[in-house]
């Protein structure tokens, strides 16, 4: 892992065309802004975690079922 410190509206970049923005810091929380190519999906851990989860109860899920619930 690699670990940097930034302040403030200052950016860290991931290859040629992700950039990881500052944009503020209060207490322990800080905000970043995340630019990348539309195709790039880019997720908080807790929600990736979840959709993860949700994509293998589908995976396991006899057909029908999965139908029921597309359906309702």
């Amino acid at each position: 892992m690699l670990i940097l410190s930034r302040k403030v509206d200052e950016k860290i970049k991931i290859g040629e065309d992700i950039s990881i923005t500052i944009i503020g810091i209060n207490g322990d929380q800080v905000k970043i802004g995340v630019e990348a190519p539309k195709h790039v999906k880019v997720f908080r851990q807790e929600v990736f975690e979840a959709i993860q989860t949700e994509n293998k109860a589908a995976a396991t899920q006899p057909p029908s079922e999965a139908l029921k619930k597309l359906f309702n």
